[in-house]
């Protein structure tokens, strides 16, 4: 069911979430692929299992083998970028930007899809976990791919809506809402 259950599912307080994830993954600039890489990516890196069941169901439905992996690869890569360039930033010495990350990223240089879409999914999956300096560098690469504002805007979008989704239903099943 994907979008429709996970709509159907959310409380009456978070109305406006359930208005907001119908129509950014049905409102968008937007390819089909960004779309539902987007969609997954953000899933995955907002952790909930009820979203991430229904997301993925609905996102095998519109990726190709190759694009599926593609956002699972982007999400698992910004996990691990995500903390450790949050962590340099959060630092605030400089040393440490001269020092080899050593921290293998092969699949950004080949990842299996257009990279403008990888790009976008990871761009996603930094907004959720939280890393400016990743933002930064995807947002960057995206511009200077020549990417629309407007599109880039729309997985940002894309994944806040998401990520809301997932945590106000992980919220529901472990505190419910007063009846």
């Amino acid at each position: 069911m994907g979008v429709a259950a996970l709509r159907a599912a959310l409380p009456e307080y978070a109305k406006d979430l359930r208005l907001n994830l119908g129509s950014v993954t049905s409102q968008t600039h937007l390819t089909e692929q960004q779309l539902w890489g987007t969609v997954l990516t953000a899933a995955l890196a907002s952790r909930g299992r009820t979203a991430l069941a229904e997301l993925n169901q609905e996102a095998r439905e519109h990726l190709t083998d190759e694009a599926h992996r593609a956002a699972r690869t982007a999400a698992a890569l910004m996990a691990m970028n995500n903390v450790y360039y949050r962590s340099l930033h959060l630092l605030e010495d400089e040393e440490y930007d001269r020092l080899r990350a050593g921290l293998r990223m092969n699949a950004i240089a080949n990842p299996g899809v257009d990279k403008v879409d990888f790009e976008l999914w990871s761009l996603a999956a930094s907004a959720v976990n939280g890393c400016g300096r990743c933002l930064q560098a995807h947002e960057h690469e995206l511009r200077g791919r020549g990417v629309p504002r407007e599109s880039i805007q729309d997985a940002l979008r894309i994944a806040s809506v998401v990520h809301a989704v997932a945590v106000t239903l992980e919220a529901e099943e472990l505190a419910p809402a007063a009846a």
